[in-house]
């Protein structure tokens, strides 16, 4: 995810907490009901923000795990190719060695 988009994401978060906070304060309504209100609804926010970060847990977990196979493909791609390669050195430094030796 970019910054901007992570910015922008933590500033809806932030302006809706304080708009809710505004308007909850701002209600008419005892005092009781009002830190009624505020548990209930931070409960509300945490459950949320919960589910979201679990949410980007998945997404992370999912791309670590398309990163890693990629890299073990290239990996094994890398091998092969410096085994071919040593096996095509291998076999120029013989025939260099016949051309050689049969002077």
């Amino acid at each position: 995810m970019s910054k901007g988009k992570q910015r922008f994401g933590i500033g809806l978060l932030v302006g809706a907490v304080a708009g809710l906070v505004a308007g909850i304060l701002a209600a008419p309504k005892s005092g009781k009901e009002t830190r009624d209100d505020l548990k209930r609804k931070a409960g509300d926010v945490k459950d949320g923000a919960t589910k979201k970060a679990n949410e980007v847990k998945g997404q992370a977990d999912r791309f670590v795990g398309d990163a890693r196979e990629v890299a073990d493909k290239l990996t094994g791609t890398a091998k092969d190719a410096a085994r071919d390669l040593e096996k095509h050195a291998r076999n120029a430094v013989k025939d260099a060695k016949d051309g050689f030796n049969k002077r």
